[in-house]
């Protein structure tokens, strides 16, 4: 894990409103079929040299409130993105702890939050969630990084 200063993006895509408890019921998990949703709508609009994010905003509190989750990516076809209503977030600028991720999709970014989750429980850490924006990052490659925003201090 490492500390950055991020300059902020725009990011396109489809968005849905969930908390933690409903994700961890599959009758009640929105965020799964999100990414249907985004392969099926968005990664085709998808221009060089697009990433794909996951961006977690509007949150009603902390990690127990409702929050919203926009699957999308930063680079899209003007003319098609013009045709849909698409939603759109403003990744917040400011301080992100890093977090990295790689393996089989999408176990390997759930095993990442259940390390993210556990490290801010930890009474010693030294950060503090700022619960603005939060955002997965996915590359070529096959990592992840998840970028948690931190109150400055």
């Amino acid at each position: 894990m490492k500390i950055i200063e991020f300059k902020g993006l725009t990011v396109q895509g489809v968005r849905v409103r969930t908390c933690n408890a409903d994700e961890m019921q599959a009758a009640t998990a929105r965020i799964g079929p999100l990414w249907a949703d985004f392969g099926a709508q968005i990664a085709p609009l998808m221009t060089p040299p697009a990433q794909v994010f996951g961006v977690y905003h509007r949150y009603e509190s902390d990690a127990h409130g409702a929050f919203d989750v926009l699957a999308g990516a930063h680079a899209l076809k003007p003319a098609a993105t013009d045709a849909l209503a698409l939603a759109r977030v403003d990744i917040a600028a400011g301080r992100y702890l890093v977090f990295a991720a790689a393996g089989a999709m999408p176990q390997a970014v759930i095993d990442a939050w259940a390390r993210i989750w556990r490290y801010f429980a930890d009474p010693h850490c030294p950060y503090q969630r700022a619960y603005t924006t939060d955002f997965e990052r996915y590359t070529d490659e096959g990592l992840v990084e998840i970028f948690i925003a931190v109150a400055k201090p």
